[in-house]
């Protein structure tokens, strides 16, 4: 898997210059980096049938490897005042008791804003430090389960998260894509999210 880009919304504070975000940040990359198909590829090679590849399997294997680093999987933020959001893929304690969470789309547009929006508010709240959405490219949302959320669909929303009032933090997302595409692999099995294939 390849990184084409990653935009930062917000970057306040002494965090994002620390060591120890660079050392979050390395650890992510390294996930995305070793999400390979199919089994035993050293590459993310995609089958290029629109709509035909799950997107729920290409997760597990970046879910496996931060697991494997330390991360909390599936992790319920407990926000000041607010109703409990629902679990953040995987986040990472940090030594001063935040977390910095991060969220692979796997829903639609309304999923990825929803991420977003909770970022968000645990950056408002100080119980995130950061927070990471990663989303496939156009190109890549192509052959993937129809109507999953991509980098350029959210793109044109940024402004309303710069404009987040947030004093330290990082909130950014990561547009992600296949290294390759062939009709001789199969394509990615569809796992279950709620009643949809995905």
């Amino acid at each position: 898997m390849k990184i084409n880009r990653i935009e930062f919304l917000i970057k306040n504070g002494p965090f994002h210059q620390s060591s120890e975000f660079a050392a979050i940040l390395d650890e992510i990359k390294n996930a995305i980096y070793s999400v390979t198909y199919p089994e035993g590829s050293d590459e993310f090679v995609l089958y290029p049938v629109k709509n035909a590849n799950g997107v729920v399997p290409i997760k597990k294997g970046f879910l496996g490897f931060l697991d494997s680093n330390q991360w909390m999987l599936e992790h319920r933020m407990s926000i000041a005042s607010r109703l409990r959001p629902g679990p953040v893929d995987a986040v990472k304690q940090l030594p001063d008791g935040r977390f910095f969470a991060v969220e692979w789309e796997t829903g639609n547009i309304s999923s990825s804003h929803r991420a977003l929006n909770k970022m968000g508010v645990g950056l408002l709240d100080g119980v995130l430090a950061g927070g990471v959405l990663i989303l496939p490219s156009r190109n890549m949302y192509t052959y993937l389960t129809d109507r999953i959320g991509s980098y350029s669909e959210i793109e044109p929303y940024f402004p309303v998260w710069r404009n987040l009032v947030v004093n330290e933090g990082v909130l950014s997302v990561i547009e992600i894509e296949h290294d390759a595409q062939s009709m001789d692999v199969a394509p990615i099995g569809k796992g279950t999210d709620g009643r949809a294939l995905r």
